[in-house]
């Protein structure tokens, strides 16, 4: 890979101390991604970005992060992608509007990019498993439910070791 390029996200950041328990609850479902992807809703998925572009990007962010207001997210119940792709998530149950205009803001201008699938904020703890701990994840955890006000967002970059780490965060101006 260039050294000039890095592969980033944006995402908002599921807070302690749910953090911690969708992250054990991931681990003890088998996936090998618990400890290497932090527990979150993602608004720009894994992307290619040119390190001479960071400044642009950074100033988009900030631009859009100034815009928004802080918001309640209820996570509630789970579902999955499957057949379409191996993934069992927590669902947004309270706060999908925000999510899907804040994702819509942040991929436009330097982080315009088409996405693959709709957008469907969720936050995942199950992916890549067998089936057997697919619905395993999708059964113990349908009844788990989690509230926090969202007050900002993070840039993430993926380390050559397969952990995606926070590199800046962005908040709520309004």
């Amino acid at each position: 890979m260039n050294d000039r390029v890095r592969t980033i996200g944006v995402s908002i950041p599921v807070p302690a101390p749910h953090a911690a328990e969708l992250t054990a609850w991931r681990a003890r479902f088998g996936d090998p991604l618990a400890h290497a992807v932090p527990p979150h809703i993602t608004l720009l998925p894994p992307s290619q970005l040119h390190l001479d572009d960071l400044d642009a990007v950074r100033e988009h962010l900030e631009t859009t992060a100034a815009a928004c207001a802080p918001f309640e997210v209820v996570l509630r119940g789970t579902a999955t992608f499957r057949p379409v792709s191996p993934v069992v998530f927590v669902q947004v149950a309270r706060g999908i509007s925000e999510c899907e205009l804040l994702q819509s803001a942040v991929r436009t201008g330097p982080l315009r990019r088409e996405i693959a699938f709709p957008y469907h904020p969720h936050v995942t703890v199950a992916h890549d498993v067998e089936e057997v701990a697919l619905d395993r994840a999708e059964l113990v955890l349908r009844d788990w439910e989690a509230t926090f006000t969202v007050k900002g967002f993070s840039l993430y970059e993926h380390g050559a070791d397969g952990v995606w780490r926070p590199r800046e965060d962005f908040v709520f101006q309004q």
